[in-house]
């Protein structure tokens, strides 16, 4: 089940008056380590949803990127492999002007100078912010080529990313030897393995955290289908999606989540993550409990 039939089933959004007040709140950014540099901490990821360059993919790409923009995100992340979207983005952000408002990271799946032309191509820019390999797989990987494409100005940060548990202990070799500038990981309220070893030698090292697969692959979304948001939770939390995406910028290490979404009202509920308070540990550990009863 989508998320836009879960919405449905469920009486769609409901506006209330602490969803106003929360939306007149700071918004929340977070400091890139190795530099200081801040971003806005809830994006926009592209896998599966941007994936066909059609009148149709580009035009629900233009609403859910003016979206982000003016709910006050920036990071839009994206892969060479996702189908088309480096080539849905790039016509949809030049023909909106909106290229110098973004912090664009995609991914190459290897060192190649050739995918990385394409990439920019299809990007149609001249550089990206954060450049990463995707889905590393050898503990000896270097990171050599993405550093000298740093220094030509094709990037700003270079990083590293994994959705396979399996890989893990590459991961974080590599984050120890190369100490690229972000790791991004699969990390959700179901799934958060990321939290015993990844999360603190990212801290160690000073390196950005992106969290792929925030809603755990729709799991999270399927598992509360038909529940209310318990009174609890609506301290800090408007919508089941804030709940989700709030327990993982509850944990400072985390620079950004990155939902994919091709519905730009999702996309403004996931931005009101960014709004209003943060649940502290002892909540935290209580959404933990939530889930694991479910």
């Amino acid at each position: 089940m989508s998320r836009r039939d879960f919405a449905a089933l469920a009486g769609g959004f409901l506006v209330s008056t602490r969803a106003v007040a929360q939306t007149e709140t700071p918004l929340l950014t977070r400091a890139i380590p190795g530099s200081g540099e801040r971003i806005p901490a809830v994006g926009l990821g592209t896998a599966y949803v941007f994936d066909e360059n059609n009148e149709a993919t580009r035009s629900k790409a233009d609403a859910v990127v003016k979206a982000l923009v003016k709910s006050g995100g920036r990071l839009i992340d994206t892969a060479s492999t996702y189908g088309d979207a480096e080539s849905v983005l790039g016509e949809v952000t030049t023909t909106a002007g909106l290229r110098d408002e973004l912090f664009i990271a995609t991914k190459l799946e290897s060192p190649d100078p050739e995918e990385l032309k394409r990439s920019l191509a299809r990007l149609k820019t001249k550089g990206v912010d954060l450049l990463q390999l995707h889905n590393v797989r050898s503990k000896q990987q270097s990171l050599q080529r993405f550093r000298d494409w740093k220094k030509q100005g094709m990037c700003r940060y270079v990083g590293i990313t994994s959705t396979f548990h399996r890989d893990y202990s590459v991961v974080e070799a590599v984050l120890e030897r190369e100490k690229p500038d972000f790791v991004q990981i699969d990390y959700s309220l179901d799934n958060r393995g990321a939290e015993k070893a990844i999360l603190p030698l990212a801290a160690e090292i000073r390196a950005g955290v992106l969290t792929a697969l925030p809603y755990g692959n729709g799991r999270l979304f399927r598992a509360v289908h038909g529940k209310e948001l318990p009174d609890w939770a609506r301290v800090f939390a408007n919508s089941w999606g804030q709940f989700f995406l709030k327990y993982l910028l509850g944990d400072p290490r985390v620079t950004a989540v990155i939902p994919g979404t091709s519905n730009p009202g999702h996309m403004v509920d996931n931005a009101g993550a960014m709004r209003g308070p943060l649940p502290d540990p002892d909540q935290r550990r209580q959404m933990v409990e939530f889930v694991e009863a479910l």
